[in-house]
């Protein structure tokens, strides 16, 4: 822009300064919806937040809505998690006999892994089969993440001991402690608890030296995302808390002898 003696030029913008609520939004200019992107599974998060609207609207409190939301992911994923589980457990009961191959040919690898490949085919066992669910659940997860990141739904929203599901679900105590300080969370801590017994089911029949590294996931796994979990949103970790939960409750039931 070239401004002469004696000119002047003046520009207009429109600029809105607000929370990232579509209805809101709308009410000032429809065509500025695409202002509101939640990142690279920009599509899921709009579709989960439109699920979590629609199941507020029937239950009328944001926590139960993720509840609800959790329990529609599972059954949604739940073929996978059939195939997972069984796939899990073909493992577990393949392992007294990967054991004594890795005893037979601990000194010839590329032996050992081509009887172990055939022992799978043999079975017809994907020993990434268990991974597929969880790999789902990732963009899901993500998604979600950044909705109740980005969104102003769940702000100030309250369930049970939980005062804001947008925040993490402080609870208070009557003295401070040690890294953690006069509050605690506690959904991260269940959700560790629970992921900790669904890798004690998962690795009762692990013998050997597979049975020693299971034994350190067994303590790393639920650890490490606890870390990861522990400074989230409540409304997120309620959410995985669930799912974990529906996945134990699976996994106690086919590990039952029949």
């Amino acid at each position: 822009i070239i401004i002469l003696p004696n000119e002047k030029s003046v520009q207009q913008f429109h600029i809105y300064l607000g929370p990232q609520d579509l209805k809101q939004i709308n009410l000032v200019n429809s065509e500025w919806a695409a202002i509101i992107h939640y990142g690279t599974f920009d599509f899921i998060s709009h579709l989960l937040l439109k699920l979590l609207e629609f199941f507020y609207g029937l239950v009328h409190n944001w926590g139960l809505a993720i509840i609800i939301l959790s329990i529609a992911v599972y059954f949604l994923l739940y073929p996978l998690t059939l195939k997972q589980m069984r796939s899990m457990k073909e493992m577990q009961a393949l392992q007294p006999r990967i054991e004594q191959l890795r005893n037979e040919y601990k000194n010839n690898p590329q032996r050992l892994n081509k009887e172990i490949l055939e022992l799978y085919k043999e079975h017809k066992v994907n020993p990434l089969g268990g991974c597929l669910p969880l790999l789902l659940q990732m963009p899901i997860f993500f998604a979600l993440y950044q909705a109740l990141m980005r969104s102003v739904a769940l702000k100030g929203a309250k369930f049970l001991w939980i005062s804001d599901l947008a925040q993490p679900d402080r609870l208070g105590l009557p003295v401070a402690l040690p890294f953690l300080g006069n509050t605690i969370n506690i959904l991260p801590i269940l959700m560790m608890i629970g992921m900790f017994v669904q890798q004690k089911l998962s690795t009762a029949s692990a013998t050997g030296a597979h049975n020693e590294q299971q034994k350190i996931m067994l303590i790393v796994f639920p650890l490490m995302f606890g870390v990861i979990f522990y400074g989230m949103p409540a409304g997120l970790v309620l959410y995985w808390l669930i799912n974990s939960i529906l996945m134990l409750i699976y996994q106690v039931r086919i590990s039952r002898p029949r």
